[in-house]
């Protein structure tokens, strides 16, 4: 029986790759982002390689009554959702504290915490409504670690990690189970978000490293997503080999 597997943040990089990945394995799709158009591209894609079904829906997951609607308006077949990704989060700006932009900090904190909260509040209960479910939220390394002029990024990716926590011990009675996914350096649109569009910053990030790809943290996904239903992994770092934590990474010359 195929699952049904809701991914936010799905028009790029890593949510992309998800969706991509689960796909490939014959499972129903939930994908939900910003920019429609790469939406129903995704779509169209994937279900000309595989025989799935795609529900799309185009909302910011900031806008909490966007949520709320799609997600108590799916139709019954819809709402049995085995696996939610709570892909969707980003970074703006790298700058010391007194020079950082407060709307920065306000997008980072409603896309990676609030986003994330709305997402998940409106699913648990169809999830506890069948006494299953796994939860899937993307972390950061930064919400291990906090490092110069990371600040509000890496708050939220912090408090991403405490309610990662906090959902595995209050959903334990439901049978649901909650996976922290943590990556260090991924290859994707990240950098070029946060740099707002400076394309060499962006790529000066990655030089000197071979970095993770969006299908290596979706791989990772995947094997966590497939365990048998007994096992939970709670919470997972995982960086390219020429990095160890968010202070130590090794590039060459």
């Amino acid at each position: 029986m195929n699952k049904i597997v809701f991914i936010t943040g799905a028009t790029s990089g890593i949510g992309e790759a998800c969706a991509e990945k689960f796909a490939a394995a014959g499972d129903n799709l939930i994908i939900t982002g910003r920019r429609a158009e790469r939406l129903e591209e995704l779509k169209s894609r994937l279900q000309k390689a595989h025989p799935v079904k795609i529900l799309t829906a185009s909302f910011d997951v900031q806008d909490r009554k966007a949520v709320e609607s799609f997600i108590t308006g799916l139709s019954e077949e819809w709402q049995q959702i085995d696996i939610l990704i709570n892909n969707a989060g980003l970074a703006a700006g790298r700058d010391f504290f007194e020079d950082a932009d407060i709307e920065d900090w306000e997008r980072m904190l409603n896309t990676n915490v609030h986003g994330l909260l709305y997402v998940s509040k409106a699913v648990v209960p169809l999830m506890i409504a069948r006494k299953k479910g796994h939860i899937i939220n993307m972390g950061s390394i930064a919400g291990k670690e906090v490092y110069e002029k990371g600040n509000v990024y890496c708050a939220s990716k912090f408090a991403v990690d405490a309610i990662n926590r906090a959902m595995r011990i209050d959903l334990l009675k439901h049978n649901i189970k909650v996976t922290g996914i943590h990556p260090g350096a991924v290859e994707t649109e990240f950098a070029l978000v946060r740099f707002k569009g400076d394309e060499t910053k962006a790529a000066n990030t990655y030089t000197g490293i071979i970095p993770l790809t969006a299908s290596d943290i979706a791989d990772t996904i995947f094997y966590c997503a497939g365990l048998p239903e007994h096992v939970c992994i709670n919470d997972l770092i995982i960086t390219c080999t020429q990095q160890a934590d968010a202070f130590y990474i090794y590039k060459n010359a």
